[in-house]
């Protein structure tokens, strides 16, 4: 019987991460990774080591045992960034959006684009035309956006692809091989009334055919659903016939799947699911009746709830991926998210590209609490809406891993967690010489005042290396 070879890394520095929504905790010493099968999980910690000598010691190892890293004194570990709502089709599009709204940005903007990333249809004949193959013109969108997440500490993501089962696929094979976490899902959609004719399922049968192949194939990269996994994608009520939701609901639950769909976005959207399912009480109705919502469930916004809607949601044990940036520059509204946390439902961030500008989760955390205290100001200037840095930082990750179904595996430094983690990098001012990046640090300020002013003026050039299941997945150069 082959043995499987187990490699040890050594991490050394600083740890910071938010385990709880009013609990910043900051830790010196060492992490002990192993990594079997490409799992790379923390085996031992030590929070009374000072240097390598005495974390050898501590480890009972050698350093001819261990890769090591060492933080530098002006950095930190921290965990990866979960993205529980992004678009990965969308993603040459972020920032372009003009003065539309979700309606009038999805014909005008995203349709269009997802389209031309397919295998078939006017708008791949179109790619063509112009002397692009769909696929390669996928292949290059993917490539660049797992990349890009990656860059800005985004470990793990949950992609919306396209109705095209090849150009999921690949998205799916290009995360498994650059060694992102991402749960990838096609897009559904076969509404003969709300959706474009060059962007469509032409029948139930279709979509539940192409979601099942696209399933499968994803499982078939990666059977235990370690890295990469399917989850199951209705676009949104609009788009799809009451038949294929209800039979993508049976799909995930036969095959026990996450699910991710958007939920009460905008107003106008919400009277179009009252349009066309006027046998639905509700939004959240029309998903609960299709079997649609469940512990696995992500839905993305949940702005316009009812407080039925919500008890709904909370019963059935949903998750919602709220999307600051996306919800502002769509002018959607402001998501409650004080209110969906004091009713029990796990709460997560989501960049929404391209509703959403920016791909950096660092960005979702500081538009909450900016979203927040507009939120505080529309109701009167109470201060309970407010979420503050330390909350914003949960959100992003303790709150992703709830809401991916990774709970206690992601998220913080405790033995037995995986390694998914970025290390970020400050800038040391010293004899009135700028240091490197966008955030100066003079040397007085506590490290909690150091994370603030991460947060606030931190971007990509902060990240210096991630690691994902223990994989160096980026290293900035």
């Amino acid at each position: 019987m082959a043995t499987t070879s187990v490699k040890k890394q050594l991490f050394l520095g600083r740890f910071i991460s938010a385990p709880g929504p009013n609990d910043l905790l900051i830790q010196e010493g060492a992490v002990l990774v192993s990594s079997t099968n490409g799992q790379g999980t923390i085996e031992k910690t030590s929070w009374t080591t000072q240097n390598l000598r005495d974390a050898l010691t501590a480890f009972a190892i050698t350093d001819q045992d261990v890769a090591v890293f060492q933080a530098p004194p002006d950095g930190f570990f921290f965990p990866g960034f979960i993205d529980t709502h992004i678009h990965a089709p969308q993603y040459p599009n972020a920032g372009i959006f003009g003065k539309s709204t979700l309606l009038d940005w999805l014909t005008t903007y995203t349709f269009p684009l997802e389209a031309s990333l397919g295998d078939a249809g006017p708008a791949a004949e179109s790619t063509k035309s112009q002397g692009f193959e769909p696929l390669a013109r996928a292949k290059t969108v993917y490539t660049k956006v797992i990349a890009r997440t990656l860059s800005h500490g985004t470990t793990t993501a949950s992609y919306f692809a396209t109705i095209s089962v090849p150009a999921t696929n690949l998205l799916a094979q290009l995360a498994h091989t650059k060694g992102q976490r991402a749960y990838i899902g096609r897009v559904c959609m076969d509404h003969p009334d709300t959706c474009p004719d060059f962007y469509c399922d032409e029948t139930p049968d279709q979509t539940i055919e192409n979601a099942t192949a696209s399933i499968e194939y994803i499982q078939s990269l990666d059977p235990k659903g370690d890295l990469v996994a399917p989850i199951v994608t209705p676009r949104f009520a609009p788009s799809c016939q009451a038949e294929s939701l209800a039979r993508l609901g049976d799909l995930a639950h036969k095959h026990n799947l996450r699910i991710q769909t958007h939920i009460a976005e905008n107003l106008n959207e919400v009277e179009l699911v009252k349009a066309l399912f006027p046998e639905r009480t509700s939004y959240t109705d029309v998903y609960d009746h299709a079997s649609l919502l469940t512990p696995r469930t992500i839905l993305a916004h949940a702005i316009h709830l009812s407080d039925t809607e919500i008890a709904t949601i909370r019963t059935q044990q949903s998750k919602i991926s709220h999307c600051p940036a996306s919800n502002s520059a769509l002018g959607s509204g402001f998501c409650p998210v004080r209110k969906l946390l004091d009713e029990g439902i796990d709460v997560s961030l989501g960049t929404d590209v391209s509703g959403g500008y920016s791909v950096s989760m660092l960005d979702s955390v500081r538009q909450a609490c900016l979203v927040s205290r507009q939120l505080g100001y529309v109701n009167g200037g109470d201060k309970k809406w407010n979420i503050g840095v330390v909350e914003a930082l949960w959100l992003g990750t303790v709150g992703g891993a709830k809401c991916v179904g990774m709970e206690g595996r992601l998220g913080g430094f405790v033995e037995g967690m995986l390694w998914d983690v970025q290390e970020v990098g400050l800038s040391a001012v010293s004899n009135e010489v700028d240091g490197e990046g966008p955030v100066d640090i003079f040397g007085w300020e506590t490290w909690e005042e150091r994370v603030d002013k991460w947060v606030w003026n931190g971007d990509d050039r902060n990240v210096q290396r991630v690691w994902v299941g223990g994989r160096l997945v980026h290293e900035r150069k």
